[in-house]
Formats: structure tokens, sequence, C-alpha cells
């Protein structure tokens, strides 16, 4: 898992203008502190979809729109509950087998970090409080120096953390509620093939094999960062698109519980920095510890044996390895090959009123900022309150949620590569402490003036592209003062040497001094010439 790294007196510095919100987000903007096993363990997955209504049928009255949510994950799974309870006929289709009946496949995931937007798009629902029960807070970073040192570096105020979740029980839990909705059906080893967004018309492979055709009046596209959707947005002229790999990669590794206990504090999101890679440990309610090695490519390849892992982990993780077990180390290190990690960001999300993008399909980030789930429920979150302001008018919302969402996830993207940076590296600085603990000061000082980074993205509902605005803006104003503190405390250092070159030059001026030193520099010895 990984993260994120930033005149005269007269000059007169002000805040960025914010750009105009739609009255339905103003509020965002405030500070608010493989066995055989049946895919189909239950009939009513079995069977196969309507037929929807054709488009000229859509502004009927008295029909049911139906909507077609491609992909089940976890923003997936959260729109089939948002469209089902606002009446919308929602069928769910997912190329996998039902995780929930599925076997485990270890070291495919990164453990969640589940804070404030996210946390808002669950209460929408109502699963805040079920989702939350079973999460563990997080209140700051333990950094794990290289001498076995550990320190911490709190999130926010006493009062802010965030939450640990497992990705797969948060899934089950969003499938379980969107199939207890009697207008939301759920279809599973169902791959989308092709689409046609202006008739509506999809076409799926099902678990058989065989092929089927559905419609649909509004195609959502949550498949994440291979989106099958958006590739056929791709076909189309003004679409903008791009991805990159960073190179490096990770792996997933387990601190198993000590004498029944955590075996370590389990309130942090444990980090060992080592400024080109670094290892955290998130915890879990089996009172286990997902450790996760983000390190580049080419250092995994170098690592072939047991012993070369275990040596490089005494070397710099010492104090991991009497956690995770020499002989574990040396097994678990091989099971998997290191995953790779993508960034993709696109424009705009939507196709004329039949087709949307959102989650990792529209916006995959890399995970150092723990805000790729976040950002994805805010998705979801954002487009239904449009739903409200536009009374359900799928030819309003669409437009509108591109012009609001793709500016701000472009904005985590970046964060979220900056955030890996200051995981792995800026945490060993002592200028990144002292200014953590500037900000937090001024922001104690003045709540509604200086607000630190990491709280408007992680516990507020601030734009993401005006957190970042306003950071900037913040860290302008910050440097030019200390740059001005530190100029008049040099000044008045020096007054009293100035005074007393003034006695020495017998003068009453102080700046005479300058005068003693430019006749001292002529009594020097003159450098020999070559």
């Amino acid at each position: 898992m990984s993260l994120f790294a930033q005149g005269g007196e007269s000059e007169t510095i002000s805040p960025p203008p914010s750009p105009p919100l739609c009255s339905a987000l103003c509020k965002h903007s405030s500070f608010v502190p493989q066995g055989e096993q049946s895919l189909f363990p239950r009939g009513r997955r079995q069977q196969t979809p309507r037929s929807s209504e054709t488009a000229a049928d859509m502004d009927s009255p008295g029909l049911q729109e139906k909507v077609a949510v491609v992909g089940g994950g976890l923003v997936g799974a959260l729109n089939a509950c948002f469209f089902a309870r606002r009446g919308f006929q929602v069928d769910l289709y997912e190329a996998r087998e039902d995780i929930r009946v599925a076997r485990a496949m270890r070291g495919r995931s990164i453990n969640l970090a589940l804070s404030h937007r996210g946390r808002q798009a669950l209460k929408a629902i109502g699963m805040e409080e079920q989702i939350v029960a079973k999460g563990i807070p997080m209140r700051a970073r333990r950094i794990h120096t290289l001498s076995g040192k550990t320190y911490s570096i709190p999130y926010g105020t006493k009062s802010q953390y965030i939450l640990s979740v497992d990705r797969a029980n948060l899934n089950k839990e969003l499938l379980t509620a969107a199939e207890k909705y009697p207008n939301a059906t759920l279809y599973f080893g169902h791959k989308l093939l092709h689409c046609h967004i202006e008739s509506g018309l999809l076409t799926f492979q099902r678990p058989d094999q065989t092929s089927m055709e559905v419609t649909c009046d509004l195609l959502v596209g949550c498949d994440g960062a291979f989106s099958t959707v958006r590739k056929q947005f791709m076909r189309q002229t003004r679409f903008n698109y791009s991805h990159v790999y960073i190179p490096h990669g990770y792996m997933e590794l387990t601190i198993p519980p000590k004498d029944g206990d955590f075996a370590m504090e389990e309130n942090f999101l444990h980090i060992w920095p080592r400024n080109t890679f670094m290892m955290i440990a998130l915890p879990n309610l089996d009172k286990s510890f997902t450790c996760t090695l983000f390190m580049p490519f080419e250092d995994f390849e170098r690592l072939t044996t047991g012993d070369q892992v275990l040596e490089f982990f005494q070397a710099y993780f010492p104090d991991s390895v009497p956690l995770i077990g020499e002989q574990a180390l040396k097994r678990d290190y091989f099971l998997l090959p290191p995953q790779a990690m993508i960034s993709v960001k696109c424009s705009s999300y939507h196709m004329a009123s039949r087709c949307v993008l959102m989650g990792d399909a529209a916006h995959a980030v890399v995970p150092f900022y723990g805000q790729g789930m976040n950002a994805g429920f805010e998705d979801c979150l954002v487009f239904d309150e449009l739903m409200d302001q536009f009374h359900n008018d799928l030819r309003s919302c669409l437009p509108e949620f591109s012009r609001l969402r793709v500016p701000d996830d472009h904005a985590i993207s970046d964060l979220a590569m900056y955030n890996y940076v200051e995981m792995r590296a800026h945490v060993n600085s002592k200028w990144f402490l002292f200014r953590k603990c500037l900000d937090n000061c001024l922001h104690w000082l003045m709540p509604s003036t200086v607000i630190p980074l990491y709280t408007m993205v992680t516990f507020t509902r601030i734009r993401y592209h005006e957190a970042l605005q306003r950071w900037k803006w913040q860290t302008q104003v910050i440097n030019k003062g200390l740059f001005l503190i530190g100029a008049a405390a040099a000044l008045g250092g020096l007054y009293p040497l100035a005074k007393w070159g003034a006695r020495t030059a017998g003068s009453e001026k102080p700046w005479s001094w300058v005068l003693q030193l430019r006749n001292l520099g002529s009594l020097l010895p003159a450098t020999p010439r070559a």
C-alpha cells in the first residue's frame, strides 16, 4: 500500500478565487471537521435480464427507467444502492463470480482507508454505522526508523481518524445491501463484450459462454481501471485519455496476532519509510496486520531466494522480521509476483444522456493518499445530489457531473502521486515535521483560515481541486511569512554587532561599522596571481 508528497513587505497575497459551484454542492466547500462452486447460489441471480423499454418510451409517464451498472466492485455495488433507492430498475453485471461465495484470493488487494467522503456516501444509503463498526480507527502515522525507534505523526485533531476496513468485507456488505432492493437484480459471471451507447444495447457473455443482449436507459460504467465501457468512449472524438504505470510495484505480507492480540499498536498506520521504497501495515479485525511493501520492480527482481529476502528485511525493516516470522517471510514473499499500479485520467465522464463513468473506470489513482475508494464513493454521492437538484433529469445531470468531477478527480490523482514521495521520504525530514507542526498550530489558532492539506482532503468535503489550490496558496503565504520572520531575526541578531562596530569606528552611527569592515579588508594579504 503506498502515498503523499509542495518579496517585499508591501506585497499582498490573496487566496485564489473559488470557481462557482452549483447550489447543490456549495456545502462541500464548508470545513466540517477455486473449487467448483456455483456462481449463482441464490435463484434470483440466475434469471435472464428483461428487455428494457426503448429510448422513446423513456420519457413516458409511469414507465420505470432501467439502469445497467457494469461492475460489481465497491463503486458499482454502491451505485446500485443509490439508483435502486430512487426507484430505478437496476441490473448489476459483474464478470467475476460472486465474491460472497468465491474462495478468497490472497494478496491481490490493498487494505482500504475509509474517511469522511466515503462515510458520507455510506451514510446517504444508511450503511455508515454498519461499516464503521467493522473498521479499526487509525489516528496517526507510526514511523519506524532504520534504528528501530518509532514516532507518531497525527492525522489531525484527537477526534479525527481514518478507518482501516477490509476490502472484501465491504464489497460483500454493499452487494448484500443492493440485493435487498426489490427493484435491483445482480448477475455474476456476466462479462460485457460490446456496448452501443447510443441505443443502450449491451452484449454480455454468460457463464455458459453463450451471449445475450439487453437494453437500458442509462449505462453506468464501474468496471475498473481497464474498463470495457470506457473503451467505447475512446472511439469518440474529443475524448481525452491517458494512463501511466508507476515504476513501483507492491506485495502483501502478514503480521499475525501475538498471544491473541495485536503484535503492534493497533490504532496507527505503520510506515517504514526508506526514501526510494517503503512498507506499511494496517490493522485487521482478526488482530493481524496487512503489510504492503512498495518498491521499484527492479529491486523486487533482485531478491530471488528466501535468504536474500531475509537479509533485505533484516537490513531495512529489522523490527518487522520477528513480527512476520523468518520462515513465513521466506515463503510468503514468493507466493505472488509484485503487482503493478496504474493511474488513469480521462474526460469527460459522460456520453450524451446514456452513459457515465465512475470510480476507477473514470479515474484510477495510485493508493498512496487512501482516497481511491473515497473518491469513487463521492462520485456516487455527487451524482445522487445532482439527481436531487435536476429532479432525476439525466440529460442535465450527466454533463454537470463531468464538469464537477473531472477537475476534482484529476487533482486527487496528482495528490496521490505526491503523497507517495511524502510517505517514503519526506516523513524522514525534520523540515517536513516542523512544517506539519506549524500547520497544525496555525490551524488551531486560525481554524477557518489555515487548514492542513491532509485535513481538507481526508476530513472534509472541500472539493479536491479547491483543496489543492488552497494548499498552494497557504504554502506560499507561510513560506513568505517564515522568510520575513527569519530575516527579522537575522537583522535583530546583527544589531548588537552593528553597535559594537560603530563604537570601534569611533562613530555613533550604527552603520559606520561597514566602513570599518571595508578598511579591515584592505589589510588582508593580496591573493597571488598565476
